[in-house]
């Protein structure tokens, strides 16, 4: 099968969540119908929160805060909002890409958090998956653990939707009106809070150049199956 990259399309401003999702509903259904490319879709939000599929009501501690969307992605409460950059993929997985297998969504994952931990590298941080814990995670200097990126996706008849968020310099008072992916015992941070006054314009370069190395034309299989 000859290999064909997903089109880049970065939007300025803020996206309503509602518009977002619609139209993310709209591009996968034609990509099964093969009338549209593979996309990778760069947005901000105005501030949100979002449940997954998993969200449970307690860990909303503050609905007056912001709207609150019902999300169809996996996961339980995110917060979106200005300064953090959301990349919504929407790939067609009956067809190859990179070095994980077709029709395979945990792997699928998996090259999302490799891109993520690619492309944070190229500003000195090191990003870590945890077993149990899907997203990005960075480890302070007195050993604590911090979210630096959120992953939630949605597959319908093979087609990806949703995708991951990256906190480059959001308010990070925002997320304490919910318990994030509902994880309690750790906090969130971003490029900024380490120190890395990196602009969004730079990590979507990071995200593009590190894309390509992860999802395009490769013939070994970077999936590494565990239990998380």
């Amino acid at each position: 099968m000859i290999f064909t990259p997903a089109t880049w399309e970065v939007t300025p401003g803020y996206t309503e969540y509602d518009e977002a999702v619609s139209r993310m509903q709209a591009r996968a259904a034609a990509i099964r119908e093969g009338t549209a490319e593979e996309l990778v879709w760069l947005v901000e939000h105005p501030p949100l929160y979002t449940a997954g599929t998993s969200a449970k009501n307690e860990d909303l501690q503050d609905p007056e805060r912001f709207p609150t969307y019902k999300s169809s992605r996996g996961g339980q409460w995110t917060y979106h909002g200005p300064g953090q950059r959301v990349a919504y993929v929407m790939l067609d997985l009956t067809r190859k890409h990179g070095g994980f297998p077709q029709r395979d969504v945990h792997c699928y994952v998996r090259a999302l958090e490799r891109w993520a931990i690619g492309a944070l590298g190229e500003f000195g941080v090191t990003g870590e998956i945890r077993q149990g814990r899907v997203g990005i995670w960075v480890v302070r200097p007195d050993g604590g653990e911090d979210k630096i990126g959120a992953i939630g996706v949605r597959v319908t008849r093979w087609v990806t939707w949703h995708g991951l968020s990256l906190n480059v310099n959001p308010d990070l008072s925002h997320f304490t009106g919910i318990v994030p992916c509902g994880i309690r015992e750790h906090g969130v941070t971003s490029l900024h809070d380490l120190g890395v006054k990196a602009s969004m314009a730079d990590v979507d370069v990071a995200l593009k150049r590190h894309w390509d190395q992860v999802f395009g034309p490769a013939d070994e299989n970077i999936c590494v199956r565990d239990a998380g």
